[in-house]
């Protein structure tokens, strides 16, 4: 069952934060400032899925691996730390910040510069849980071929 939960957590995670991600492109390049406003809104709204999901993933993860002194478990850890201080650090002020700015239309540089650091901090989280899922699931193969 914590496996199950851990990867649905997991898959949750990765898919929100690609949706945000596709998202932000996408209103920036061909929205507009309305269009920008409703996706930074629902980014902070999607907030409240996003942080129990990597909640979740984390905890459900720390569980799995404990015990285990396997290479993939050590880079999956090492990730999920990345990913964690990447999230409280970078971006969910980015996203109260930004979000904040876009519904007052304050669409300035500070605004495009804040949005070009999420970028870069969420495409980096996209990449660590993408490897971690594949280290995941070279866990799970290793598991079932020795069971």
């Amino acid at each position: 069952m914590k496996r199950t939960i851990h990867i649905v957590a997991g898959v949750t995670a990765l898919l929100t934060i690609s949706t945000f991600w596709t998202s932000t492109i996408l209103s920036e390049l061909f929205g507009s400032h309305d269009t920008i406003i409703v996706v930074k809104m629902s980014v902070l709204w999607g907030m409240l899925v996003l942080i129990p999901a990597m909640a979740t993933a984390g905890a459900t993860g720390n569980i799995l691996g404990k015990g285990w002194r396997l290479p993939e478990v050590a880079r999956k850890t090492k990730r999920t730390k990345i990913i964690a201080a990447n999230g409280i650090l970078i971006l969910l002020p980015s996203a109260v910040f930004l979000a904040m700015r876009a519904q007052a239309g304050q669409f300035e540089m500070i605004f495009y510069t804040v949005q070009a650091l999420e970028l870069i901090a969420g495409a980096t989280n996209i990449t660590l849980l993408s490897l971690n899922m594949i280290d995941g699931m070279s866990l799970r193969a290793r598991r079932m071929k020795h069971s």
